[in-house]
């Protein structure tokens, strides 16, 4: 292999965790795992898992998306062992990967777990961000 797919992919799934607010990461059950002030899980990395042969994102998703992602797009999305039961999704990171899709399935996970105070403090964030900018000072 040319180049280290998962480490390439924990540096992005990271990058992406992390920049969201009280996000941190520590080992559970042996895989780098986000959870939210030490708290709340939101995402979990996993590289073949139990001989799988996927490597993945597990990610809490709000009530009905599990089911119409994985029906839309089962190459790329199932459900996940041990919390596919409490509605997460798995996303594969072992396919053509869209950066900007994963960004927002970290984000739609860290929504759904997230106290309120936190989603506060990430649209307010989000508000200060995104301002259009036209160029037409």
């Amino acid at each position: 292999m040319p180049f280290d797919v998962s480490g390439e992919a924990i540096a992005h799934v990271r990058e992406l965790c992390l920049a969201l607010p009280a996000a941190e990461e520590r080992l559970s059950h042996g895989s780098p795992t986000f959870f939210i002030g030490g708290k709340k899980t939101f995402v979990m990395f996993l590289d073949d898992h139990h001989d799988d042969g996927r490597l993945a994102l597990w990610c809490a998703a709000e009530p009905g998306v599990q089911a119409t992602v994985v029906d839309e797009e089962p190459d790329r999305f199932f459900v996940p062992p041990y919390v596919g039961h409490r509605g997460w999704i798995g996303v594969r990171l072992d396919r053509d990967v869209d950066w900007g899709e994963i960004a927002g399935v970290v984000e739609d996970a860290y929504r759904a777990v997230a106290p309120k105070r936190m989603l506060a403090e990430l649209d307010a964030r989000d508000q200060t961000v995104s301002p259009a900018d036209d160029g037409d000072s």
